[in-house]
């Protein structure tokens, strides 16, 4: 064999298992068809985040006039911004390919398709390695709808030349919910299609309805209950026909409805890999798939497609094979997580919806106010935290959180821990708050 460990996809998951096994003075190689980092750096958190940043600045301008700041014009200069945002994902790649060969990794470019068990074919070269890891991620789905050529995914987004005065924003995930709130903010009119009830599907009710509340207040249009049934360009207008027979003119599209694991083409019919009806990649407890020594992190498991999740797995797998053995023990039940909405959600354990559905008899703590930022602010701009703690009745203990608040993802970090360990809300109630912020309404509810 080449390798000891060949690694196809060098995302965050696939970095940290091939940086890792590395370390443990196995031979390893990783195979990366496109920059180095995967989505996460390139595609996804990283540019992303920078955005949000750059959204929320002019926001903060905004806010300041109430405080007693001169009011000053501003416009964003997104070419401007684009350039800074292209050399920091420049820099990372960069990290990312120092990192490896620190480690002692082989970086393969191109694109690897399995062609018979243990064996990678890149371009006219094969490659064959004990184990192999398959980490290449997903990619976002397009509908097969009359116009989508005319509409773009998050990965055209970030390199927009320049922004359209208007765009539509059809989903109602947390990429669609997120992008429709930075857009908004960097100065594009946008109205959010969704043809459900209530977006974000899976998070608190109370909080999904008192962010599209707020997401409203600050000018964003949502359509809820409204279906996209074609696309038509006319004069570079583009015009959405619904399926209640309504047309929305705007001058872009974006389609952010969902993700697809990134398979096709990778050879695992060749090996006799299982997916499921989706095309995740089936796998076991050990991530193991059904071709033995064959295996599978990330995204493309299907699991939670966070970063952070992938990483761990890859943790969890590099010690099973090449350290002490030990079987991944994952919990993926009390995973926090953030959406970077305008405001933003941090949640950590289940809803009331699921409680429910487990028989588990619980009690709401809640509470709604306006963050002290927004004291001279007027009533229509004023942003309201909603702050929800579930616990159980019978042993006290909390087993969860959801936050809605520009400052949520940070203290939900944080409070993740205390919930992981098992904190009871006596727990909570006997810690004294620090005053005055916003995080203190935790540690005084009733």
């Amino acid at each position: 064999m080449d390798y000891d460990f060949l690694v196809i996809g060098a995302g965050s998951g696939g970095v940290r298992a091939a940086r890792k096994a590395a370390e443990t003075g196995a031979r390893v190689a990783v195979i990366e068809a496109s920059d180095l980092g995967g989505t996460c750096v390139n595609l996804g958190c990283v540019p992303k985040k920078l955005m949000m940043y750059a959204a929320q600045f002019g926001e903060y301008s905004d806010l300041a006039s109430s405080s007693g700041w001169s009011e000053v014009e501003r416009e964003h200069d997104w070419a401007a911004f684009l350039s800074k945002k292209n050399a920091e994902i420049s820099r990372l790649n960069g990290i990312y390919q120092n990192l490896l060969n620190k480690a002692g990794v082989q970086i393969i470019q191109g694109f690897g398709r399995l062609v018979r068990p243990h064996v990678v074919q890149v371009g006219d070269q094969e490659y064959s390695a004990k184990r192999i890891l398959i980490a290449t991620g997903t990619t976002p789905n397009m509908p097969d709808i009359d116009g989508i050529e005319h509409c773009i995914s998050s990965d055209e987004l970030f390199h927009l030349q320049a922004m359209p005065k208007r765009i539509v924003v059809v989903g109602g995930g947390y990429i669609a919910t997120e992008f429709a709130g930075i857009l908004h903010g960097l100065g594009v009119k946008v109205c959010q299609v969704y043809r459900g009830h209530l977006f974000l599907r899976g998070f608190d009710a109370e909080i999904r309805q008192s962010l599209a509340d707020q997401m409203r207040m600050r000018g964003i249009e949502i359509r809820f209950d409204m279906d996209i049934v074609a696309i038509e360009k006319r004069d570079q207008v583009l015009h959405l026909k619904t399926a209640c027979g309504e047309e929305i003119e705007t001058d872009a599209v974006l389609y952010a409805t969902g993700r697809t694991p990134l398979t096709e083409n990778l050879g695992l019919d060749n090996v006799g890999i299982d997916t499921d009806q989706k095309g995740y990649v089936i796998i076991d407890d050990c991530y193991q798939t059904s071709l033995l020594d064959h295996y599978a992190i990330g995204d493309l498991i299907g699991r939670v497609g966070l970063t952070p999740v992938a990483i761990r797995e890859a943790m969890h797998l590099v010690r099973y094979l090449f350290g002490d053995g030990a079987k991944p023990k994952l919990d993926y039940a009390m995973i926090p997580s953030a959406v970077f909405s305008s405001p933003a959600i941090a949640t950590v354990g289940m809803t009331t919806e699921q409680l429910d559905d487990q028989n588990i008899d619980y009690e709401v703590f809640s509470t709604s106010f306006k963050p002290m930022q927004y004291s001279f602010a007027s009533v229509e701009k004023a942003e309201r935290n909603v702050f929800r703690l579930i616990v159980e009745r019978k042993s006290d203990r909390v087993l969860a959180a959801h936050l809605l608040g520009r400052d949520a993802p940070e203290i939900m970090q944080t409070l993740a821990v205390a919930i992981q360990a098992g904190a009871k809300k006596a727990d909570f109630d006997a810690v004294i708050g620090i005053h005055p912020t916003g995080a203190e309404e935790l540690v005084t509810l009733s």
